[in-house]
């Protein structure tokens, strides 16, 4: 027998849409009608305004802060479920709490794990996100995961610059894994900046291993919060003969002074991702869309076709 497919909606929590509305588009149709009614003491209610019953329902909303986007979007699902949806996905391009994924210390919360317990708890039948801080926080769901990589965005805009010396370059130890991946597209050297914290947010010294002399450096990283980590690396990097330094972060958190760190740091261009709206304008910020990558994975899960697939680079 052929595949029966549900009827499709797409619905966007407040925080998000920007990015959903382009997904939807992608997608080939408007967003659903929801609103968030909200009391004079700051409590909100969403409500969906169309029925949802038997429908495969997406609910696109990043999880950035405030918490008041992730209590969105739990109510967002509560109310697809108690309305008799068939199936309901979280899609969340930003999985905020990313980064309490273990016990580092005693008596700490693992904060990513938590969420995903509430989101399971909420109704959701699937997760699909961008980039996890940590890839195993996968595992900490019971439910499938459809985990996409940025790189496939990307790889072909580095590659557009034409760099003649490039050399990939990780801004901790924590994310070498994830710079020698990305080096592989391009057949590249990978340097690592080693940095040791004081505290959050907080860099004690920086050291550069590897060369880095003559050659067109691309930072990698995930999440760019204060932006202090990659404003060091950048500026140790030129000041051991590097031609030029550029950042890829796919989540531009960009909190406290970040923009003004930028806009004086020694980076050329700090490229992210639209999954977290920019709070303001920076000269050297360039946002390239998740909304088509997005958009056609919310179709391959609907049409029960591969997502892997869409993570090919020629």
């Amino acid at each position: 027998m052929p595949l029966q497919f549900n009827p499709v909606k797409l619905f966007s929590g407040s925080g998000t849409q920007d990015l959903a509305t382009k997904i939807a588009k992608v997608y080939g149709r408007d967003l659903g009608d929801l609103t968030l009614s909200k009391f004079s003491d700051g409590e909100f209610q969403p409500y969906i305004n169309e029925s949802v019953r038997g429908c495969d329902v997406f609910f696109i909303q990043s999880t950035y802060p405030p918490t008041d986007n992730l209590m969105e979007l739990l109510m967002m699902i509560d109310a697809a479920r108690r309305a008799s949806a068939h199936y309901v996905t979280a899609v969340i391009p930003y999985f905020g709490l990313a980064r309490q994924d273990r016990k580092d210390k005693p008596r700490v919360a693992i904060g990513a794990k938590l969420v995903a317990n509430l989101l399971t708890a909420a109704g959701a039948n699937r997760v699909m996100t961008m980039d996890l801080h940590a890839a195993q926080i996968q595992g900490f769901f019971d439910i499938p995961v459809d985990h996409l990589d940025a790189s496939i965005i990307f790889v072909p805009y580095i590659k557009s610059l034409a760099l003649p010396n490039l050399t990939i370059a990780s801004p901790d130890m924590g994310g070498s894994y994830r710079a020698r991946t990305f080096a592989k597209f391009f057949n590249a050297e990978v340097v690592i900046c080693d940095k040791r914290r004081k505290r959050a947010n907080e860099i004690e010294s920086m050291t550069v291993i590897g060369d880095v002399t003559g050659q067109d450096i691309v930072l990698i990283d995930d999440i760019c919060d204060t932006a202090g980590t990659l404003a060091k690396a950048a500026g140790l990097i030129m000041e051991r003969g590097a031609n030029s330094v550029r950042a890829v972060c796919t989540h531009p958190l960009l909190s406290g002074k970040a923009y003004e760190t930028i806009e004086n740091s020694a980076l050329t261009e700090l490229i992210v991702t639209d999954t977290i709206p920019l709070k303001q304008e920076c000269s050297k910020i360039k946002v390239l869309s998740t909304a088509e990558l997005f958009g056609k994975a919310i179709a391959n899960v609907n049409e029960h076709a591969s997502i892997s697939q869409l993570f090919r680079i020629d």
